[in-house]
């Protein structure tokens, strides 16, 4: 049995730092996962990164180990995954998610994946990308051009060279794809909605860019295929979800408020709908 599945069992590792908050973020119960499989990033290429955020790379080894569950709040993105274990191989696109996202990690497997900005996929392919949201779709359906690029991506090593066949393959679509004015507002819109907590509402987004409510509602509908409205609290819930695994949990009411949220009350029951769980059981649990 490789590392992997030795970190699953070893008490003396018990205690795994927490990952960076950059890699992180959107991961429940981040510490828990690391035991249990192996994540890697790699940046995308000056000409992909107009629309893709990163690649990632998930590996486990959990044989002679119970089955583990990996939990996930993903960010409003388009993923396209190529994925193999000892059951199947396939390429998806896997839509916006708007629920927590569950996988069952089992004996031996991998995925690769390309993570596109919020808006990015759909300002890449010109799709419809609220007709695939809470849904994987076989790559071939959606891109029947990508015949074959479950094998080539497979059929690599690492992470890197991965994303080199990736970026080969849409190296033509990447060169003469247009970034438009409006993809260029959703991307600062995107941005200051992650980072600024200071922004509650979908009227203060809509006034700090000088466009109208439904002008918003509008570009989210076309590029991202979910409002705006949950955008934000997405982001508010990975930023609450983060802050409760690195311990924040001495006063509760002040973090409820500082994410945006009316009260302690409100914010323990979106948190416990979304999370499956109370926002200081889960910050037991993500030790």
């Amino acid at each position: 049995m490789n590392a992997v599945g030795r970190d699953a069992k070893d008490p003396a590792l018990e205690r795994v730092p927490i990952p960076p908050p950059e890699v992180a973020k959107g991961i429940l119960h981040p510490r828990t996962q690391a035991r249990h499989r192996r994540l890697t990033r790699v940046p995308a290429s000056a000409q992909m990164s107009r629309f893709v955020e990163w690649y990632w790379e998930v590996r486990w080894d959990l044989r002679g180990c119970p089955p583990f569950v990996a939990e996930v709040l993903p960010f409003p993105s388009v993923n396209l995954t190529f994925e193999r274990t000892t059951a199947s191989t396939g390429g998806f696109v896997n839509g916006v998610c708007t629920t927590k996202f569950t996988r069952e990690l089992a004996e031996e497997g991998e995925a690769f994946a390309v993570k596109f900005r919020p808006g990015g996929f759909g300002a890449f392919t010109g799709l419809d990308v609220a007709s695939f949201r809470d849904s994987a779709i076989d790559l071939i359906e959606v891109l029947p051009q990508a015949e074959g690029l479950t094998e080539r991506v497979l059929a690599v090593p690492t992470a890197e060279r991965r994303r080199d066949v990736v970026e080969d393959f849409f190296a033509e679509q990447a060169r003469t794809a247009v970034v438009d004015d409006n993809y260029r507002l959703l991307l600062r819109m995107i941005a200051a909605m992650e980072s600024d907590r200071d922004l509650l509402r979908v009227d203060q987004v809509a006034e700090r860019f000088g466009v109208p409510i439904r002008t918003l509602q509008r570009l989210f509908r076309r590029y991202v295929g979910a409002n705006p409205k949950w955008v934000l609290r997405r982001y508010r819930l990975q930023d609450g979800a983060q802050l409760l695994a690195d311990g924040r949990t001495e006063d509760l009411a002040a973090l409820a408020l500082d994410l945006g949220y009316f009260d302690q009350a409100h914010f323990s029951r979106e948190f416990a709908l979304e999370v499956g769980m109370a926002p200081l059981e889960y910050a037991r649990s993500a030790v």
